[in-house]
């Protein structure tokens, strides 16, 4: 008489549909943010390249990499705001403040380069910390306090400025060194290009392989649970603030090169510019996913949309609206990819 072995009990996977193509991209998506930044960037190239055979001129894409460099610059310390969950509306306001007193250092109070450079980005950095202190001591709501310092920012830049651009011919050579070319290859590119660069690389180092890094990741994925965990988070905030307001100060020197002068008149949409950057990069506005290098990539988004769309013969109007809806795409695909079941 043989004996029937007991039928192993039920696991449950057998019930469980199989996942579709378009879940298997929504897990993707959740696990490596950047990849639908990076193929959004190859099909506009590929697009625009079809568009007008000036595209992929050398000189056209060099003129890509400068007019976005600035942005760029500015949306990485936008960046670190928005990772832990924060935002900040003074982004043009510090940028164009910080150039404004480095100017003004060197051309009407007679500091070198090298000293009005320093002032400036100590200045600039000091404002990320009012912002930091603000909303680390105070408790205050990241949106209030930029909007709040954004007013006092820009008030103050008019007082200090008069109003009045100062020439990069009236100021040393350092302050505007950053606008200058060399060629690689067929492309030049500008000193503050390479610095851009230089500052991606770092933050992508340090946010990936540093205690910071992963930090910064925590308080802006759940502040309480990362509180609890040990993790200082108000210091965390704090470090966040005071590091975007150096990048932004640095930004400001790359600013003055890009335009060869200082004015009090610029800056009207960076806030907005490097928010989209980082929103068009993956990282999510709700904080704890996202990665430097997709805000690198949203930047060249939005430039490459505005360069192929003006080399199409698009009004400028039109320009605006196809980034509009790149934007209220990139929000809509965050929250899909932000329902990811295991």
């Amino acid at each position: 008489m043989s004996v029937t072995a007991p039928a192993p009990p039920p696991s449950g996977l057998e019930d469980r549909p199989a996942a579709s193509p378009l879940m298997r991209v929504q897990h993707v998506l959740h696990a490596h943010p950047v990849l639908g930044p990076i193929a959004v960037l190859v099909l506009a190239i590929a697009a625009f390249s079809v568009v007008s055979d000036r595209f992929l001129m050398p000189a056209n894409l060099g003129l890509v990499l400068a007019q976005v460099t600035v942005i760029a610059v500015l949306a990485l310390g936008q960046t670190l705001i928005i990772l832990t969950a924060g935002i900040d509306l003074s982004v043009g306001a510090i940028t164009v403040f910080s150039s404004i007193l480095m100017a003004n250092l060197a051309a009407k109070v007679g500091l070198s380069g090298t000293s009005a450079l320093a002032v400036g980005l100590v200045l600039g950095t000091l404002m990320g910390v009012v912002n930091g202190v603000l909303v680390t001591r105070l408790k205050l709501p990241p949106f209030i306090v930029t909007l709040g310092t954004l007013s006092i920012f820009f008030s103050l830049n008019s007082v200090v400025s008069k109003s009045e651009t100062i020439r990069g011919t009236d100021m040393p050579d350092l302050l505007t060194w950053t606008g200058n070319t060399f060629p690689m290859g067929d492309f030049r590119i500008t000193y503050g290009s390479i610095i851009m660069l230089a500052l991606f690389g770092f933050f992508s180092y340090a946010l990936a392989n540093t205690a910071w890094g992963k930090h910064v990741y925590a308080t802006g994925d759940d502040i309480e649970a990362a509180r609890l965990a040990g993790i200082r988070t108000g210091r965390v905030l704090l470090s966040v603030y005071t590091v975007a307001g150096l990048v932004y100060a640095i930004g400001a020197w790359i600013l003055m090169g890009r335009l060869a002068s200082a004015s009090p008149n610029v800056g009207v949409d960076y806030n907005l510019d490097s928010i989209t950057a980082v929103v068009i990069g993956g990282t999510s506005l709700f904080g704890g996913r996202g990665r430097i290098l997709g805000t690198l990539v949203g930047a060249l988004i939005v430039g490459v949309f505005r360069n192929g769309l003006q080399l199409g013969g698009v009004e400028v109007v039109w320009q605006g609206f196809a980034i509009g809806l790149l934007v209220l795409a990139a929000v809509s695909i965050d929250q899909w990819i932000r329902k990811v079941k295991a």
